[in-house]
């Protein structure tokens, strides 16, 4: 794995943790988005994308997060042990959406992304400077697939796929509307 790409987006606040959002490209193929450098004690590092974790509410089911006291969708009381705990026996409030394996593709992302920050920083106090975390991403054009109900496949030359509202033999014999027939009428 090779990064490719790396885009940092400075925050307006040097005093706060959070000094900078981040992605990576890998292999020019893929891209990770929301990456956070965070002014540590030992100094910045990077954490990984993550998601706040949530519980459904008992009489409802409406998703909550986990440090909720009432539901945000009924305004019942929830109750207040739902929370993982990690091995200290503190709550687990977030989850990673992707994060690397092993110590070295951790080491690899990091020193990476650290060393560019640093580049970042250094640019940021030069005129004119504009951060490029905003510039679109260039994407090749997906191949064209046909869309559903398009006359050139093969399933409309076995009686699928026309959208025109006729009744249509399913393959047990039976007929139905096409596909939609009814829904807006």
């Amino acid at each position: 794995m090779k990064i490719t790409e790396v885009r940092i987006k400075l925050m307006d606040d040097p005093d706060d943790r959070l000094q900078a959002f981040c992605s990576i490209t890998l292999d020019d193929s893929f891209v990770v988005r929301d990456l956070k450098i965070i002014e540590g004690t030992n100094g910045p590092f990077v954490a990984m994308p993550s998601r706040k974790l949530t519980s459904h509410c008992s009489q409802c089911g409406c998703k909550n997060h986990l440090r909720a006291a009432y539901c945000n969708q009924c305004g019942i009381r929830l109750k207040d042990d739902l929370a993982i705990k990690d091995q200290e026996g503190r709550t687990k409030l977030y989850a990673d959406i992707a994060h690397p394996i092993n110590s070295e593709c951790r080491e690899t992302i990091q020193d990476r992304v650290i060393a560019d920050y640093q580049r970042e920083l250094k640019e940021a106090g030069e005129p004119g400077y504009v951060s490029r975390y905003d510039e679109g991403y260039d994407f090749e054009p997906m191949p064209h697939t046909p869309p559903r109900g398009d006359t050139s496949t093969a399933d409309s030359q076995r009686g699928r796929g026309d959208n025109s509202g006729e009744r249509q033999r399913d393959d047990d014999g039976t007929t139905a509307p096409g596909f939609g027939k009814g829904v807006f009428d």
